[in-house]
């Protein structure tokens, strides 16, 4: 018998489905020579449920405290007042997410377009795998699935929450839809000596980070994340949370950056989230060829000759256009399935109506359609047909054919008169 090994799995941390392994798999052969062959083995991970943050029983929901004059109902907190006092801002956050435990899937996750669960990012989600948002982070599985990532409407963040024309005056709340903001800026930080390591630490637990400006003579740090989505999640995670120190963060949305290069770094960012957003979108082989480059999936050459071929879709002297070559493309690599070309129409008396595998060609569709309507005694004939689809149009506005005619007599047409 063949004896085999199999790879230990290494510990879940996420809510990883499959993950390939390398087994050794031994075998004597008949003259009792050990031969050992490597088998790739598919390994499955149970998917890890959402534990809930707060217990339920206990889990009780207060007013906020008054930071305004008016209260409102509606969204359950008070306004009259941009303008956050700073002594009542200073109250500590009653939970911290733990994307390592916590995290897991929910009844979201079956939902395509679902939001991110703001009570999750905030630690204080009861629910669980009962919640009808998610609880992971935002563009966790960029690399496990594909694709562009978590990407939300303008209007609205990574939680569902609606976004204004323009920020409040102390710059916190959700933000404007006019402007892609992804520098938090965070104050009331503890001054010490290895400050900026503290907030880099902290801060690169909610996703990827672009870059990290601290300031340790004030106690300001400004973060940039990578992904919108990213930033929107740390600024609620770390609203009123602490650091290795019993402080109390101040976090809010960052100004515009009036430094020159600053700005055209963030342009040169847009710039190049949109042209990648743009080569996943369309083929490989037309993303080589908009580069310049060669592609490495198959050779240039042989891609021409099959553009010229099938380019055609079965039309004698017919040459689609980039677009509808490239749309076509790009449905046949995501559906898999080859092109299919017309057939030829039963009854047809032309020439190359014998090889019925051959494909139907305009002209002999044009030539049916003459043929029957003459044959059914239609109000205009063949040759009248004939005359008119090689009649061509003249210039627009008569050319100059309408510039040797003598122009005829001008006729007062009384707009201006009153008589009438």
């Amino acid at each position: 018998m063949a004896d085999v090994e199999t790879a230990e799995a290494p510990a879940v941390v996420f809510e990883d489905t499959t993950a390939p392994a390398e087994t050794a798999l031994t075998t004597t052969n008949s003259d009792g020579a050990v031969q050992k062959v490597k088998k790739t083995k598919i390994i499955k991970r149970k998917r890890r449920p959402a534990r809930p943050q707060q217990d339920p029983a206990t889990f009780k929901s207060e007013p906020p405290p008054q930071t305004g004059t008016i209260f409102n109902i509606w969204y359950n907190k008070w306004s009259g007042g941009d303008r956050e006092d700073a002594l009542s801002s200073k109250h500590q956050a009653k939970g911290r997410c733990n994307v390592a435990l916590d995290s897991g899937y929910t009844r979201a996750d079956k939902v395509p377009g679902s939001y991110f669960c703001l009570f999750f990012a905030r630690g204080l989600c009861p629910k669980g795998q009962d919640c009808e948002y998610l609880h992971r982070l935002p563009n966790s599985r960029i690399g496990k699935e594909g694709g562009l990532g978590d990407i939300f409407p303008s209007n609205v963040d990574c939680f569902g929450r609606e976004k204004f024309s323009d920020y409040r005056d102390d710059m916190g709340g959700v933000g404007s839809f006019m402007r892609v903001n992804r520098t938090l800026y965070v104050g009331r930080i503890h001054v010490t000596d290895d400050i900026e390591e503290v907030v880099a630490r902290h801060f690169q637990e909610w996703g990827q980070v672009e870059r990290i400006r601290v300031l340790p003579s004030r106690g300001v740090a400004f973060v940039t994340y990578v992904h919108l989505a990213n930033s929107e999640f740390a600024k609620e995670a770390m609203a009123h949370q602490s650091l290795d120190h019993n402080e109390t963060l101040n976090v809010r949305w960052a100004t515009v950056d009036p430094n020159p290069q600053a700005q055209k770094r963030e342009v040169r960012k847009i710039e190049e989230q949109a042209a990648e957003a743009i080569r996943r979108a369309l083929p490989a082989s037309y993303v080589a060829e908009l580069e310049g480059r060669k592609y490495e999936g198959a050779d240039p050459e042989e891609e021409r000759k099959r553009r010229k071929i099938d380019g055609s879709f079965g039309l004698k002297g017919y040459d689609a256009p980039d677009h509808v070559w490239y749309a076509s493309e790009k449905a046949r690599i995501e559906g898999g399935a080859d092109h299919k070309m017309l057939e030829d129409v039963p009854g047809d008396t032309e020439p190359n109506s014998d090889n019925e595998d051959e494909p139907l060609r305009i002209e002999s569709i044009q030539k049916a359609a003459q043929g029957q309507q003459a044959s059914n005694g239609g109000i205009l004939g063949a040759s009248t047909l004939a005359a008119l689809q090689g009649f061509k149009a003249g210039p627009p506005n008569g050319g100059a054919a309408a510039e040797s005619r003598p122009a005829g007599p001008l006729v007062g047409y009384g707009s201006d008169s009153d008589d009438d």
